[in-house]
């Protein structure tokens, strides 16, 4: 899994490099400030009941896609997204589908610092000093975070005008968390979507077993247990 989402990352970059820039990538957010008014630490896990489907944030694209192209084009020319266009979308959808595959992320958060572990995937890394949001350089390329209010927001940028945006943002009871991942590439006239929802959950201390009993009750403990 890993492996093949640096297979991607790296195509899409080369593929952005050989390419003509068609719309640049969002920008980040505006109102952005330092410190942490929201609190993500937790362990976190996929809630497919809530998650949009890929499938629909596809069409969603192309119909944006397909709003975005010149009006009263030349007699004869074909209608609709060329095959270059549809292809790039299609490139992008891939890429967001394999980076928000994950079902469960481990987030820790101190007063400096967040980061966001993914199961087969990149650590995402936000570093926040003297009031001021801090690029890091990853093996893929440079990553910097910031506030949106209480959203936070984490941007990816690989030479080669491709761009990675993912913002979180967690409910008030804490409970419920929502990834909103934006994936912008130079080849592209539109940037793809998706939403992820996650529930948060109580790990199990290390050693914490779980079985089932004749009685259909479950019982736990530390240690090997037997039924």
């Amino acid at each position: 899994m890993r492996s093949a989402v640096i297979v991607l990352l790296c195509g899409l970059a080369c593929a952005c490099a050989r390419q003509p820039v068609v719309d640049p990538p969002p920008p980040m957010p505006s109102k952005l400030s330092a410190g942490l008014p929201a609190d993500f630490s937790g362990y976190w896990q996929r809630n497919y009941t809530r998650d949009e489907d890929i499938n629909g944030a596809l069409e969603a694209a192309y119909r944006k896609l397909e709003r975005s192209l010149p009006q009263g084009g030349p007699p004869g020319a074909p209608a609709g997204p060329s095959p270059r266009d549809f292809n790039s979308l299609v490139a992008l959808a891939r890429l967001a589908e394999k980076i928000t595959r994950p079902d469960e992320i481990a987030i820790a958060q101190t007063e400096h610092e967040i980061t966001v572990q993914r199961k087969d995937d990149y650590t995402m890394l936000c570093s926040f000093y003297d009031d001021a949001a801090k690029a890091t350089v990853n093996p893929y390329g440079q990553e910097v975070c910031g506030w949106d209010g209480k959203d936070l927001i984490n941007q990816l940028t690989l030479p080669g005008g491709l761009q990675i945006t993912n913002r979180f943002t967690v409910s008030a009871d804490r409970k419920e968390l929502r990834v909103f991942t934006i994936v912008a590439s130079s080849t592209s006239r539109v940037p793809f979507t998706i939403s992820r929802f996650y529930k948060r959950y109580d790990r199990l201390p290390p050693d914490f077993h779980c079985i089932e009993t004749l009685s259909m009750k479950r019982v736990c403990g530390i240690g090997p247990l037997q039924q």
